[in-house]
Formats: structure tokens, sequence, C-alpha cells
């Protein structure tokens, strides 16, 4: 795919990209489109190749930019959080995944910080409502710390050992596509349970 084609064409370089990559998706709450699971995935089968991507170097470099990137989320969403709002609104926040998020921060705590961590859209605003809240920030970095490390090696390693099966290669689509999908669960399975709450407390 056109990961490898920039690990031949950029070399070393290529860990920067990477870097950046994660830390816009997990540090600027305005991009939460970007890749994350499959990424790391993806990374994860180019480490297993000859020339290829190096395993431990590509899961520091990774989990580096998921803490810092948490930490400035967690540091726009404490100290300029509120000035994003106008009468309630915000035209830099999707309003819809903010209130998702804040509906799965205030069931779960503190976990949430390590649980969105495998929830694309959750793991951007995570953060900066955490940030939002004023969580205690040695609490909110442990969770970043551990969060990021269990997210960055367990989809690294995942595909570092399964990315380059023969049947895997072949479908590595539908294998991204399926990524994806299960990635998404926790967000679906907590919309739906707060849809339920709707209902019964009306």
């Amino acid at each position: 795919g056109y990961l490898a084609l920039w690990t031949t064409a950029y070399g070393a370089f290529i860990y920067v990209i990477l870097f950046a990559i994660v830390f816009a998706e997990t540090g600027l709450v305005v991009t939460p489109f970007l890749p994350g699971d499959s990424l790391l995935f993806a990374v994860g089968s180019l480490t297993a190749i000859a020339g290829g991507l190096d395993l431990a170097t590509s899961i520091v470099v990774l989990w580096a930019a998921a803490v810092l990137g948490d930490n400035l989320n967690y540091s726009v969403g404490r100290y300029v959080g509120q000035k994003f709002f106008k009468d309630g609104k915000s035209r830099f926040l999707n309003p819809v995944h903010l209130a998702r998020t804040e509906a799965f921060f205030a069931r779960h705590g503190g976990r949430t910080l390590v649980m969105a961590r495998f929830a694309p859209i959750l793991r951007t605003y995570a953060p900066f409502v955490a940030g939002l809240s004023r969580m205690e920030y040695p609490r909110f970095l442990g969770f970043s710390i551990f969060g990021g490390l269990v997210w960055i090696a367990s989809f690294t390693f995942a595909g570092h050992y399964f990315g380059n099966i023969p049947s895997v290669k072949t479908n590595f689509h539908y294998v991204i596509l399926a990524i994806l999908v299960l990635s998404a669960m926790p967000a679906i399975i907590e919309i739906v349970k707060a849809r339920q709450d709707r209902k019964q407390g009306a």
C-alpha cells in the first residue's frame, strides 16, 4: 500500500510522518477522521518484513505521539475549551461527537481515556473532554500513558504477527475494514445504551 511506498521513498523520515499522523489524530480535536487503528496495523505488518520498519522504534515513536497528542488536547480543553463555545455551540467541534464522548466519560470516568483509545472519534474527543471537565492532571496522565501503550502495542503487534500471513495480505483491505468496524463498536454500543436510557427516562 501507500505506507510501504512511503517507507521506501522517505527512509527513516517515515517515523516523523507517522508521529505527525498519530499526534494529529490524538492531539487536534478537529481531526478525528485520521486512520489510527488501521495505520497501526499496517505499521506492524511493515515491521515484519526485511527492510521495513523497526518494531521497537515504531512503538516508541507512536506511543510518544499518542501521549503528547493527548496532553495537547487535554491542555486545550482545560485552558481554552470554553472559548470554543458560543451560546452553547461550537463551530469547530461536532456537537454529536462531543455529546457522545461526554456521555461515555460520565459513564466510565477516567477509564474512558483507555477504552476510547480503541474507538475512532472518541479517542480524539476524550482528552479534550477530560481537560474541559478539569480532571486532575496526574490522574489524566496515568490513564493516557497506559492507554496509549496498550493501544499502540496491541495493533502494532497484531500487524507484526498477522499482517504478513498470505491470506491476510491477499485480503488486506477487508482486514482493515474489519478493524475499522470493530474499532467503532464501543461507540455504537454506547449510542445504543444512551438511547435506551433516554427511552427509559421518558
